[in-house]
């Protein structure tokens, strides 16, 4: 499947269609197969679109990888109506087709310029999303301090990702010439600390053409020389005498002057005949004038275009100065200026390095869920779940078996388990069923429990005893490898799932302490919490533990572990004894794991937020972008969890047991059957090979 890149405007006339030519010219030479795709055209036939035109002939593409999807009416009509669902239907459909040829798709979308900027803000947001495209963001500086510039790239930052879009690079364009190093200077680094390309306004680019402005005003032709395609470089209104007009007279001016100015006239005309005065673009005659007679005839021969406008000469000047060079059309001199100054400014190797960058991809819960299921199925283990006489865990069991995720047992009273199933709609068949009082394998266990505590004075008796309750029969069925991995918890409290395991499954060699972590499923990311259900108050040590452990279970669950230990102060901007313990907690984990980023102690909102932690800790390679988050204690850490899931709808996966020599996992007496049915996968997950 092609890679999208979606060429976003943020703010009106940013000039997306030079970034657009810029792209497709560094792509092409980098990929075999380019394509572009414009959702929404700027006209109302979309097979005359011209910016596709313009890149399909400078990049000689087929008309099936060079495409508009619907004109401005029909895409108006439908937003009109709220049918915004049928526009990304036909855009999607398109985009399909053209992936279908192309290793890499450019896609423009509408440049912000209709009546509601910020309809057609989430317009291209949510076509970015829905094409499943990285954004290239372009702000325009054009008229705006470094400051204000600055300003402009952040609130651009913010509006994509409030859209949780997935930037790709922010550029800014048609900068003030001379400004760019002082916007650079002002512009504060995203997340990826990748830099903000700066390009300035090109006047060979922004120029327009005598067509481009004959066509945005309506002009008819009366006179001259009929080659429209001549740059206007600047205009001036013909209101002053014929001796202080010639003097300021200059190349490619473009003459505004009423048509009964016939001292003007023929002065601009002599001027581009003679070899000593520069020639001006072209002539425009207001007022709805005639020239005289005698006069006309010898406009009829000159070198330059002459337009008539029907309105006055101030009107008409207004009107030309809104007129601006367009990429668009056959021409090569505005296309070779355009293509220079992009590779002048942009550093293209590290720009298509972004596309090659392993990176985690926008992570929808939905998304992720589906994922544990299938990576769950790819590798086939034995569950084991001890609490048979809840509903709920029965149910899940279902659900389990007919998605063939893992085999399972289930534990308890065989008849009073079955007569259960039997009232909630339940089908048991293909799971295991083994009720501990009767099972053969209960003397087995009670042997080996007691062997195992003798030291703490455990006999027979006694482990024969314990062998009825639910989590030590299925944590010894784990621990003597009947099964796998086992989940508890719906109808027993933590500490029921967790001394057992303690007893004697013990703990890996590198590990000196069980904790948990929830997988926070956000809208479009995942991150890890830790430690919010097991350790009250960890020490240094137990932190650094708990940390370590963490980020490995970050990275199996495919999230690039960068760690920010939490606490109330920032830096070395506070002391006392937790914010102490943190940082020491910190130094630990660095000795340990030096591969691994980290930083402590942090707030969260340094943590996770890019403009805070610009301001905090600047050079911090974790700052902003954490994805794995320990808690100094488990009252803040359990809190903080769960404010973040009533607050924000976000999913919360655990908690899951890490630090374990096998896989046992918790669940919480209120959790649902999709909670159930997440957990086994993930138990089955941390039980694979």
């Amino acid at each position: 499947m092609a890679r999208g890149i979606y060429v976003s405007a943020m703010t009106p006339g940013s000039g997306e269609a030079l970034i657009s030519l810029g792209l497709a010219d560094t792509l092409h030479r980098r990929a075999d197969r380019i394509g572009f795709f414009r959702p929404i055209s700027e006209g109302n036939d979309p097979s005359a679109d011209p910016v596709v035109a313009m890149i399909r002939r400078q990049f000689d593409l087929p008309e099936s990888r060079s495409r508009a999807g619907l004109g401005a009416s029909e895409a108006r009509s439908l937003l009109a109506s709220g049918k915004r669902d049928e526009i990304d239907a036909a855009c999607v459909e398109i985009y399909g087709q053209m992936a279908d040829e192309c290793d890499i798709v450019i896609v423009e979308g509408t440049g912000l310029t209709g009546q509601d900027a910020a309809v057609e803000f989430d317009l291209n947001a949510r076509l970015a999303n829905n094409l499943g495209c990285l954004v290239l963001a372009v702000v325009s500086a054009a008229g705006l301090s470094a400051e204000e510039a600055a300003d402009a790239v952040d609130v651009a930052r913010r509006e994509l990702s409030a859209a949780n879009c997935t930037l790709l690079a922010m550029m800014v364009n048609r900068a003030d010439p001379g400004e760019s190093k002082s916007i650079a200077a002002e512009v504060r680094p995203g997340a990826s600390k990748r830099p903000v390309y700066i390009l300035e306004e090109i006047p060979e680019v922004s120029r327009p053409t005598m067509a481009e402005v004959a066509d945005q005003l309506e002009l008819r032709q009366v006179a001259g020389n009929r080659n429209l395609e001549r740059e206007v470089a600047v205009t001036k209104v013909a209101a002053m005498n014929v001796g202080n007009f010639l003097a300021g007279l200059t190349e490619a001016t473009l003459v505004i002057v009423p048509g009964d100015r016939a001292d003007v006239l023929v002065a601009t005309l002599a001027s581009a005949l003679s070899a000593e005065f520069p020639v001006p673009a072209g002539v425009i005659l207001t007022g709805g004038l005639d020239p005289d007679p005698h006069i006309a005839s010898l406009l009829d021969e000159a070198p330059f275009p002459i337009l008539a406008h029907p309105e006055d000469t101030y009107s008409t000047a207004r009107l030309v100065s809104e007129v601006r060079g367009e990429i668009t059309g056959n021409r090569p001199r505005r296309t070779a200026a355009a293509l220079g100054a992009w590779s002048n400014v942009v550093d293209e190797a590290e720009l298509v390095d972004r596309l090659t960058l392993p990176r985690t991809e926008r992570m929808t819960p939905l998304r992720f869920l589906h994922g544990l299921v299938e990576r769950a199925r790819a590798h086939r283990m034995h569950i084991v779940l001890p609490e048979g006489t809840d509903a709920r865990i029965l149910q899940a069991a279902e659900i389990l078996y007919r998605r063939d995720v893992c085999d399972l047992t289930i534990l308890g009273p065989e008849r009073q388990v079955r007569e259960l199933a039997a009232s909630e709609g339940v089908d048991l068949q293909g799971i295991n069923l083994v009720d501990p009082e009767t099972s053969g394998l209960r003397e087995e266990f009670a042997a080996e429990y007691s062997k195992l505590r003798e030291h703490k004075g455990v006999d027979m008796a006694t482990a024969r005893e314990k062998m009825l309750e639910g989590a030590y029969f299925g944590t010894m069925m784990v621990h003597l490898g009947h099964v796998d991995g086992m989940v508890s918890g719906a109808a027993h409290t933590t500490a029921n799932t967790i001394r057992p395991a303690l007893e004697f499954v013990k703990t890996r060699d590198e590990v000196k302490i069980v904790s948990s972590v929830f997988l926070m499923l956000l809208q479009d990311r995942v991150l890890v919490y830790g430690d919010c259900a097991v350790n009250p108050e960890p020490d240094e040590e137990q932190l650094a533990d708990i940390a370590s452990a963490s980020a490995d279970t970050a990275a199996e669950f495919g999230v690039d572990p960068r760690v920010a230990m939490l606490s109330y102060s920032t830096g070395s901007s506070g002391s006392g004894g937790s914010v102490d313990e943190v940082r020491r907690a910190t130094e630990l984990l660095r000795e340990r794991r030096p591969e691994l980023p980290v930083e402590g102690p942090i707030q969260y909102d340094a943590a996770v937020n890019a403009s805070v932690a610009e301001s905090k800790l600047p050079e911090s390679n974790v700052a902003g972008q954490a994805t794995v988050f320990i808690f100094p204690d488990l009252n803040t850490g359990n809190n903080t969890y769960k404010a973040v899931q009533q607050s924000s709808g976000a999913v919360a996966v655990g908690p899951v047991l890490q630090g374990l020599r096998k896989p046992v996992n918790d669940l919480s007496r209120g959790c649902t059957v999709d909670d159930i049915v997440n957990t086994v996968a993930i138990t089955a997950i941390q039980a694979q090979p």
